[in-house]
């Protein structure tokens, strides 16, 4: 049974048996709060917990190393409209340490793609098309410098209103604990 049928075959019994009703919210969160964490298995269950977040408190979007790689990208596209239209007010962007986003390398992710059968044909055209894939793939080399760079590409977007506040923090994904590391005293 693949992952699909089996995940399908959980959502008949989840649904038929109602237990979805503990998780009934609407689509506004309950705090005003978005959050931009890293896409990390660790944090499934762990952020909410160590936030004190429970379903329904907050607009949740995960990406690769919680980076914003682009100012017009789905990232920022998910936080404005949180913000213009999902009645968010505050934001907090959540790093982790032990990230794989730790000095990942365009290069090798490059030769991963040629590996698994994308042709060099594929990668010069996306180059010649003006992509720099190596900026686009890159990622760091501290986790909290990267958390302070993502605050400020949020905090200085030219469509991010300057009364939202914009909080950086990083996680430890053993045990929770969280650290500080952009505070924005703007309420």
């Amino acid at each position: 049974m693949s992952q699909l049928e089996k995940i399908l075959a959980h959502n008949q019994e989840f649904v038929e048996s109602r237990k979805y009703e503990p998780f009934v919210a609407n689509k506004y969160p309950d705090r005003k709060l978005a959050i931009v964490s890293c896409m990390d298995t660790r944090m499934t269950t762990l952020l909410p917990a160590a936030l004190g977040l429970q379903n329904g408190d907050a607009k949740m979007v995960k990406c690769a190393g919680a980076l914003i790689t682009h100012p017009f990208g789905a990232v920022m596209r998910s936080l404005l409209v949180s913000v213009f239209d999902l009645q968010v007010e505050e934001i907090i962007v959540v790093g982790h340490y032990d990230c794989g986003m730790r000095g990942f390398d365009a290069d090798s992710f490059l030769q991963k793609a040629h590996a698994a059968g994308i042709p060099q044909e594929r990668i010069d055209m996306l180059t010649s098309a003006g992509i720099n894939l190596r900026e686009w793939l890159k990622g760091f080399d501290d986790v909290e410098d990267s958390i302070r760079h993502t605050v400020k590409s949020i905090r200085q977007h030219p469509l991010m209103p300057a009364h939202i506040p914009v909080h950086g923090l990083v996680i430890e994904p053993k045990t929770g604990k969280l650290t500080l590391i952009e505070q924005d005293g703007k309420k």
